[in-house]
């Protein structure tokens, strides 16, 4: 079983974006282990905090590097990313020459109620974790819009043609992850 850091960029009591990262590690079942990151506890990012590493922003960097694949939803403020993920993937590519985010294999996916499913912030996050050296998974695309009733209170997705887009996302994922260490070992 693959270890995969989740990192949901909503910390909201009802975030889609949770709801959403925990029906697709259902769909994953037992070829993925999902491991969610608390970006709530980050202070937020400053150069000056970077001598006296926090230890909430070490924990980040070290569930990152100890996974072997990263799963990003991201929901979409003011057509970007919120500033909870933006501040945990700063803290995680600190100090200089110590970036987390390095080589690891990741899929940025990303819900609203909105019909353009958080589109744009998706771009935007795309373009940071390639500058980050992430492997980033290209297709397919997820821009989940999300309806009152998707996600039942098990997290299962109630209509079967997103059920079957988004069981194909995980098997995509998978495979992402298991052709990275297959290239790590040669």
């Amino acid at each position: 079983m693959k270890k995969i850091a989740v990192l949901v960029g909503s910390n909201r009591k009802e975030s889609i974006n949770l709801k959403f990262a925990k029906a697709l590690e259902k769909l994953a079942g037992e070829r993925l282990q999902f491991e969610y990151a608390d970006l709530v506890s980050l202070p937020m990012y400053n150069d000056d905090e970077v001598p006296n590493y926090p230890a909430s922003a070490q924990a980040l960097k070290d569930l990152i590097e100890g996974a072997d694949g990263v799963l990003l939803l991201t929901p979409e403020f003011n057509r970007s990313i919120p500033p909870l993920l933006k501040n945990a993937i700063d803290w995680a590519s600190r100090p200089w020459g110590k970036n987390s985010w390095v080589g690891k294999p990741a899929a940025v996916v990303g819900a609203s109620p909105g019909v353009i499913g958080a589109a744009a912030a998706q771009a935007h996050l795309r373009s940071i974790m390639v500058v980050l050296g992430t492997v980033l998974m290209g297709r397919p695309e997820v821009y989940l819009q999300v309806k009152p009733g998707l996600f039942d209170e098990n997290f299962d997705i109630t209509d079967p043609d997103t059920r079957k887009f988004l069981g194909d996302f995980v098997d995509s994922f998978v495979a992402w992850v298991e052709a990275d260490a297959r290239r790590s070992a040669a």
